[in-house]
């Protein structure tokens, strides 16, 4: 079966401004707006908040 758009991935880019990237899948219908995650970030050794990018 093919993939619907439903899920779409999404990159989500640290606000801190290491460059550091996840890459996740969300749901459209629940979450329209840009996701905003609080993850880990190894360059800054410390958890920040991780912004989608489109």
């Amino acid at each position: 079966m093919a993939r619907t758009t439903q899920r779409p991935v999404v990159t989500l880019r640290s606000t801190a401004g290491t460059g550091v990237t996840y890459v996740t899948r969300k749901n459209r219908q629940n979450d329209p707006d840009r996701l905003v995650l609080r993850k880990y970030d190894p360059v800054v050794a410390a958890h920040v908040e991780f912004r989608e990018v489109r």
